[in-house]
């Protein structure tokens, strides 16, 4: 059994389209879903801002690369092109956290680094994670913490750039399918 943390985000095209596609091509695999929230981009490249929102998944067919590769084939899907780093795009699928069998993923490998490195330092990631899962912890350099209390430590400015919509996922209730 592998569950998984995705972050989800567009700027791009229809943005909600986007963020809907995504829940839909995981279809069984979705457990929740957070609020969409409208963030300023993140990376000094000028462009829209994104959607974005967090997805809880589980599948026990799947490990760790397997979310990563799922979610590229979703971003492909959607029109996705790699082409600036920290650019604009139609969407973005990343895997913030996984864990198989109960085990918390580890991994330094620079295709899949879990946890996320650069998580704890978006707030666009932590405000959404925690609606859908209150009691989250995440490790950083070696230490486990709750994602509330690496919230806490973010700039206000940072927090208060991550504003709620009216937006749902999949015509989801806020924090489920």
């Amino acid at each position: 059994m592998s569950s998984a943390v995705l972050s989800i985000g567009s700027n791009l095209g229809d943005r909600l389209a986007h963020l809907r596609s995504v829940v839909e091509g995981l279809g069984p695999r979705v457990v929740a879903v957070s609020p969409v929230y409208s963030t300023a981009p993140w990376g000094g490249v000028e462009q829209d801002d994104y959607l974005n929102a967090i997805v809880l998944v589980d599948d026990p067919e799947f490990g760790a690369h397997d979310w990563l590769r799922f979610g590229q084939q979703l971003e492909q899907a959607a029109g996705r092109i790699r082409d600036v780093r920290w650019g604009a795009r139609t969407v973005d699928v990343d895997v913030v956290w996984c864990a198989e069998d109960g085990v918390v993923c580890r991994s330094d490998d620079p295709v899949l680094t879990l946890p996320h490195p650069q998580a704890h330092n978006r707030a666009f990631v932590l405000i959404p994670w925690l609606d859908v899962q209150p009691d989250a912890e995440l490790e950083v350099d070696g230490t486990v913490r709750p994602v509330r209390d690496r919230l806490a430590e973010l700039d206000a400015a940072e927090r208060a750039g991550v504003r709620p919509t009216e937006f749902l996922l999949s015509g989801a209730a806020e924090g489920s399918v």
